[in-house]
């Protein structure tokens, strides 16, 4: 079984095949996302106060997993889990091209979370075990960068697409990822070095695969990036519903301004993270809440399509600005042995933003289609203060350490 695990071919610089891997995600989720609710809505007749609720299935799967197997790419390697996680989400996409019941569609979806819950953190792994520590924010910038072109190209090509079926689009988000697959297997090496195995006593119980139930900072910083998260999230799960009921913009205009954003975040990100690489972590967290306030505004005072570009605009930059911070930050307090499943523990909170955000966001929407822009703005204050001082805190804690050393 372990000669199956060998690549073919060896592949000089893993951390590249990471960025392949993270660019047909962005692929497959940019085909998925947008339509999404439309699908559930149009063709699963799913009301629309329930459509978040279906849409977080997707991320309870991950939330159900990623306790138990977050940090399983400690145990068993990058490689092997890098394989069967994109071979699983790909096989649940196409098995949700098949469904045709809300049931038999929510199981699917937790399937597919379930299975995914190990893809994003293990790419991060990967991606830090092969590069040095000062380089981590560059190199988490280049693997965003990547799945916004995936993103680029994933609703382009579904706005093509539903037109002829909105279902269509499952399947070819799963013979994309089912593609890097293949690839994975052909030409990855294992990464993980002999030696940075965990000890089979700091292996045991909940906890373990969870570090934020003992490491406070982690548990503070990952709580505050949770609410920015979560705020942030109505925007990208609201504006489908948002721009269709109360626009009037058909499904291709929605792909198309999914598509601007990606657009944006891939020409911006790298600019951005080098434009800001001397900033403090506090003045970046703040100017991405006020940048997010800022789309929210939008949002509130001018219900047109212009003001759709102009807070996706805002969105973007938000999202560009407090992107790279989390994982450099989280790979810093991570013990090398305990790299992945510190990684999972931010792939948590990233779950619980897909699964709480859509579910709250379209609550809200369902009982006024402004009130998540209304609550959303004190919440970002407070998030975004929170966050911002939090990591000044780990990165002035740093710098005396190093000091001492």
């Amino acid at each position: 079984m372990s000669k199956f695990f060998l690549p073919l071919f060896s592949f000089r610089r893993p951390h590249v095949l990471g960025f392949i891997l993270y660019f047909l995600a962005g692929f497959a989720d940019g085909l998925m996302v947008p339509f999404f609710p439309l699908w559930a809505q149009h063709t699963a007749a799913i009301p629309v106060g329930l459509i978040g609720l279906l849409f977080g299935c997707y991320a309870g799967g991950e939330l159900i997993a990623a306790p138990f197997i977050g940090g399983i790419a400690d145990r068993v390697g990058r490689r092997p889990v890098l394989i069967l996680s994109a071979t699983g989400v790909g096989l649940g996409f196409i098995a949700l091209y098949f469904t045709h019941g809300v049931i038999e569609a929510a199981l699917v979806l937790v399937v597919i979370g379930i299975f995914e819950s190990v893809l994003h953190p293990t790419i991060y792994t990967l991606i830090a075990d092969v590069t040095p520590a000062a380089e981590h924010r560059h190199q988490f910038s280049i693997a965003r960068v990547c799945s916004y072109a995936g993103g680029i190209s994933g609703p382009l090509l579904g706005a093509v697409i539903v037109q002829s079926s909105l279902g269509d689009v499952f399947m070819a988000s799963g013979i994309a990822l089912l593609c890097g697959a293949v690839l994975l297997i052909l030409c990855l090496p294992e990464t993980r070095k002999h030696g940075d195995e965990p000890d089979d006593e700091e292996d045991e119980g909940f906890a373990a695969l969870l570090p934020a139930f003992r490491d406070r900072r982690l548990a503070i910083l990952l709580f505050w990036a949770l609410l920015l998260g979560v705020s942030g999230s109505w925007v990208e799960a609201i504006l489908p519903l948002y721009a269709h009921n109360q626009l009037g913009m058909s499904d291709t205009d929605v792909g198309l301004l999914f598509t601007f954003g990606a657009v944006l975040n891939t020409f911006g990100q790298i600019t951005l993270t080098k434009l800001f690489s001397r900033r403090s972590p506090l003045f970046i967290v703040l100017s991405a809440g006020l940048t997010l306030i800022l789309a929210f505004g939008v949002l509130l005072t001018s219900p047109n399509i212009l003001a759709l570009v102009v807070a996706v605009c805002f969105y973007s930059l938000s999202q560009m600005m407090v992107g790279p911070l989390m994982p450099a930050a989280v790979s810093q307090l991570a013990p090398v042995r305990l790299r992945a499943t510190y990684m999972a523990a931010l792939s948590v909170v990233s779950d619980l933003r897909d699964s709480v955000g859509p579910a709250t966001g379209t609550a809200l929407f369902a009982v006024a289609y402004s009130l998540p822009w209304m609550l959303g703005i004190p919440v970002v204050v407070v998030a975004a203060l929170g966050l911002g001082i939090s990591l000044s805190k780990r990165s002035k804690s740093s710098v005396q350490n190093s000091e001492n050393v």
